[in-house]
């Protein structure tokens, strides 16, 4: 099994320094990725229902750090951490400046990007930013993936699709990874499972929380539908990456009378969380470790790694 940890990209942590010192004490720790979320602006008024919390309500709606621009930051001051976009909201952005940006970070960190993807869930900002109309937005995600492996694969490339159109160019230099950076598709929508067979090197779900807790039961259904999916693709199903995001890390104790949430409580309470999801077909698992304070955090981080993942591996 291995471990990532969310960064920050909003908030008091989301400093230069702060930041620096928290993937630079991942990394020495042991971390295998940092994952990094994506979103641009924050319309004033928005009534989209945000899909993993109870209410429907996004927890902060100000400032926010452009993911691929973090990206290149934190891989310039690490040396073996992978770097995953969790998720990249793929319709917001022209999908050949973004092949052209990844590809650009995959060369400068020596081949080490992931390219975690999803469809986007706030329409509000889809209409702030000029992006592809949000009611169509699975299938031109599903487009620019195609146009992504293009650019990142042919030269010249040239494309003719219904969302996107270009003529012969140049779009290089090509990723340093072969074919190309893994593709992690994230969401467990009926839709998403079908993205994951048809485009996806990985899935990167989101579990663990009051609104999606993925619990094992249900995970191993979904783990069975996924295969059927790859199977119909004519896919080999052995040779996906399960990535699970757990936010809702916490080694401490719930009060009597509540439930306790998946990857909480005592160090032998979430290892064995992490067995159970190991023993489905989990190979990485992602925390969110993210605390008030840099102090705070980096404690959680040395937990985990100290008293928790001992007792898995």
């Amino acid at each position: 099994m291995k471990y990532g940890c969310y960064l920050p990209t909003r908030g008091p942590l989301a400093e230069p320094e702060v930041l620096a010192e928290l993937v630079r004490s991942g990394e020495s720790m042991g971390f295998n990725t940092i994952v990094i979320a994506d979103h641009i602006v924050f319309p004033v008024e928005v009534e989209s229902k945000y899909p993993y919390t109870l209410d429907g309500g996004f927890p902060g709606q100000e400032d926010v750090l452009e993911q691929h621009a973090l990206m290149a930051f934190v891989a310039g001051i690490t040396e073996s951490s992978r770097l995953v976009t969790s998720v990249m909201i793929v319709p917001h952005r022209n999908p050949v400046v973004t092949a052209k940006t990844l590809a650009t970070i995959d060369v400068l960190s020596k081949g080490r990007v992931t390219v975690g993807v999803g469809v986007g869930w706030m329409r509000e900002e889809f209409q702030a930013l000029c992006a592809a109309d949000f009611d169509q937005r699975g299938k031109v995600t599903d487009e620019y993936l195609e146009i992504f492996k293009k650019c990142w694969t042919e030269n010249p490339v040239s494309h003719q699709g219904e969302f996107y159109s270009f003529n012969a160019l140049h779009c290089m230099p090509h990723p340093i990874q072969k074919p190309y950076p893994p593709i992690w598709i994230g969401g467990h929508s009926n839709p998403a499972l079908r993205r994951v067979a048809k485009l996806g090197d990985g899935w990167h779900p989101v579990g663990a929380t009051a609104a999606s807790p993925l619990p094992p039961d249900e995970f191993q259904g979904l783990l069975e539908k996924l295969k059927r999916l790859m199977d119909a693709e004519g896919r080999d199903y052995e040779s996906l990456t399960i990535s699970l995001k757990a936010p809702s890390y916490d080694p401490g104790q719930l009060p009597d009378g509540h439930d306790r949430l998946l990857f909480t409580g005592e160090p032998e309470q979430i290892a064995q969380d992490l067995r159970t999801y190991e023993a489905m077909g989990v190979s990485e698992l992602t925390f969110d470790f993210r605390c008030p304070t840099l102090s705070e955090t980096l404690d959680r981080m040395s937990h985990f790694k100290n008293e928790v993942a001992p007792l898995v591996n």
